[in-house]
């Protein structure tokens, strides 16, 4: 059976239907490719064809690139005549002298709107599930069938730019007001009928950059309009980027370069720079990652096999703090009865008054409406009545960090739901195991561990007490699936992973205050490195006052067990500005920084309890500080077992802490660098600076048998 179907029509018109048997979803390889070779060759040489129209048998139009081809790629030569040989395609389409119609009936992302883009026109099915777009960018690629060159060409360079850089995906009504998609349709008959027609009445076209006279809309590279996104679009990229995303800076020459010249010089230039792209570091980094690991994660490689799929009807959420409301949130938009529950009528209304807020705000932006907030918000009830728990298959607590609090509301849960139900905490830092011994069902308790804002945060890290099952383990997993979230799954441990690992990017940066670093390097060096924000504002935003919370809290479990608490320089800043000062953080208006109306500016009075040291390090060393440690970190949990997998290591810490994406995550991060070089550079930090860096042990025997991380 072939992937290419070719039914011509009386009126001469031939649909031709992409539709690989065997696969759910279309992709750009050869068994795609060859047919649609052949078909091509028909279409150029049959003068009973007329006219085409282009559409999928599948619900999604096309998927893109095979991704395990431009993986495999060693050699630019490779990726070089792999771009080439679909653009060649896409140039005898755009030559043939006949009228091709698009009609895509679902998703065209990267090289399946490429192939959209080199037709004549373009007719997409009113889908609001469909999505249109050139992401390449987030796996550290560019769009090298053509699109850095046709796009600019249809919408204009700009809205390209913005388009490819960011790796933007639209809404059929987004892509129709861009410019992207020419006609809509209600039914896939009515869109084939009127990509019929169009043919019919357009019987001779050309692609517009290939007709005399040409000009780009808004103007080519040499337009003084367009001159002034030259001027200011490199250092706008640069000022997130900080140049560690390759792609970028490369997506960029092959618009400006492309803007100067012909169609096909254009197209030739773009594989190039796809070839750099796909050689990068960067790129394998984040397709190890982004694509791999991430889809593995997706397909439940972390659940338990034996038990079946669990759908979660009723859930109870106690607190109603941010934490909670945001539960509450995210559990109600996909359809999940919430009663949410707070010591206090008004505390539980605020909860859910959250929900409101958020709701509004998306009718602001047409992103919801009035019937769609009704619906959901009828789904929480606010309340301070556990009985009504009854029936409830999952609890999650989000109260207060005290076990003393916790244990109260996990018993008052625990003697209304039923015998079947998972109970879940959302603790940040406390272990799962200590806090399963206030529950009856101690094999039915896990952690939940999302992170704030819920509602926009992609991750969950799930906790796995020593008792936890696999059944709740895997009801767990599930009801993350369910809520459109990424589940990790790790063990038991004090702060896990996520928790435990960023602490140490907070604590570094309060070391390096201690030894006299400037704060303002410590901040640039952050952000240099590739994350979100730097050390010093992100302790400010999740407070000092809590990170002294967690230390005594910590100190005192060690203690308890006959343990030695292991001091961190940073301590003795973190504990100076909060209670020497007064100063606790964002919320109080003032930590490292101090806040106004008008943003934010570092303390001048740290230079006063911390001197600025007379020899000052490179921006380099301290990044390698912020990075290694972390990085290190993450190798410790890993060779514990509180970390399960390298993928769950990876994926966690992008999407839970924005460990720079452009690493591939923490452990890819070792990798890269080569393990005897991560081993050799965490010797030497942990000689100038402390044992703290002594690198993991199982890295040390890694490096010595020349192996790498994996699962």
């Amino acid at each position: 059976m072939s992937a290419v179907k070719f039914e011509l029509g009386q009126d001469g018109i031939a649909v031709v239907t992409l539709d690989m048997p065997g696969r759910s979803m279309n992709v750009l390889n050869e068994e795609l490719m060859g047919p649609f070779a052949e078909v091509l060759s028909k279409i150029e040489t049959d003068a009973a064809v007329k006219g085409v129209v282009l559409t999928s048998g599948k619900p999604e139009f096309l998927a893109g690139a095979d991704l395990d081809k431009v993986y495999a790629i060693t050699k630019a030569e490779e990726a070089f005549e792999l771009a080439e040989a679909f653009k060649t395609l896409l140039r005898r389409m755009e030559r043939c002298e006949k009228p091709i119609v698009c009609a895509l009936n679902g998703t065209a992302l990267g090289g399946g709107l490429e192939l959209a883009l080199a037709c004549n026109h373009r007719i997409a099915l009113n889908n609001p599930k469909a999505k249109f777009g050139l992401p390449e960018v987030k796996l550290g690629l560019l769009p090298g069938g053509g699109g850095t060159q046709r796009l600019p060409r249809i919408i204009g360079i700009q809205g390209a730019l913005e388009m490819m850089t960011q790796g933007s995906e639209l809404r059929v009504e987004q892509a129709v007001k861009k410019g992207i998609i020419n006609d809509t349709a209600d039914t896939i008959d009515d869109m084939i009928a009127k990509a019929r027609a169009w043919c019919v009445a357009n019987p001779k076209v050309q692609q517009p950059w290939d007709q005399k006279g040409f000009k780009f809309p808004g103007g080519d590279s040499k337009h003084p309009a367009i001159a002034q996104v030259w001027a200011i679009g490199p250092s706008m990229a640069n000022q997130k980027a900080y140049g560690n995303y390759p792609a970028i800076q490369h997506i960029m020459s092959c618009v400006f370069e492309g803007g100067l010249t012909d169609i096909d010089t254009g197209l030739k230039t773009e594989s190039r720079f796809f070839a750099a792209c796909v050689l990068s570091q960067e790129s394998k980094n984040m397709m190890n990652t982004l694509w791999y690991q991430l889809n593995a994660i997706k397909k439940g490689q972390s659940r338990p096999q034996g038990p079946a799929k669990n759908t979660v009807k009723k859930i109870g959420v106690l607190g109603a703090g941010m934490m909670g409301a945001g539960i509450a949130y995210v559990s109600a938009k996909v359809g999940i009865e919430v009663v949410l529950i707070d010591a206090t009528q008004e505390s539980a209304e605020k909860g859910k008054a959250y929900s409101t807020n958020l709701l509004d705000k998306a009718i602001a932006k047409r992103k919801s409406t009035p019937e769609k907030k009704e619906k959901l918000l009828a789904l929480i009830t606010p309340t301070t009545d556990y009985s009504l728990l009854e029936g409830a298959d999952l609890v999650i607590e989000a109260v207060f960090e005290d076990r003393g609090v916790k244990a109260d509301v996990t018993a008052k849960a625990e003697a209304v739901i039923p015998a079947s139900a998972v109970f879940a905490s959302n603790t940040s830092t406390l272990p799962i195991t200590g806090l399963a011994e206030a529950s009856k069902r101690p094999n039915q308790f896990i952690g939940l561990h999302f992170f704030s804002p819920v509602d926009k945060m992609p991750l969950v890290e799930i906790i796995c007490g020593k008792q936890t099952d696999d059944n709740t383990l895997a009801k767990g997993f599930d009801y993350v699936q369910q809520i459109g979230k990424t589940p990790i799954v790790v063990n038991d441990s004090r702060g896990f992973f996520t928790s435990r690992v960023f602490g140490t990017y907070l604590m570094e940066g309060a070391a390096m205050v201690a030894e006299g670093v400037h704060p303002r390097s410590i901040e640039m060096a952050g952000l240099e490195s590739g994350m979100p924000m730097p050390p010093l504002a992100i302790h400010d935003e999740v407070s000092l006052s809590l990170s002294i919370l967690i230390e005594n809290q910590t100190r005192k479990d060690m203690e308890a067990a006959g343990q030695k608490f292991p001091e961190h320089p940073g301590s003795k800043v973190m504990r100076t500005i909060a209670e020497k000062h007064g100063r606790i953080g964002k919320k109080a208006g003032k930590g490292y920084y101090d806040y106004t109306a008008t943003g934010k500016t570092l303390w001048p009075g740290l230079a006063d309890e911390f001197p600025l040291a007379k020899e000052q390090p490179s921006s380099q060393e301290i990044q390698d500080r912020l990075m290694y440690i972390q990085a290190n970190e993450a190798a410790k949990c890993l060779q514990e077992k509180v970390l399960r997998t390298v993928a769950d290591g990876n994926i966690g810490s992008i999407f839970g802490l924005g460990f720079a994406p452009f690493t591939g995550g923490m452990l890819q991060f070792i990798n890269a660098k080569g393990l005897r070089q991560f081993v050799n550079r965490c010797e030497e930090l942990a000689a100038k600076y402390g044992e703290r860096f002594k690198p993991a042990s199982m890295l040390v025997e890694l490096a010595a048998q020349g192996k790498t991380l994996q699962d």
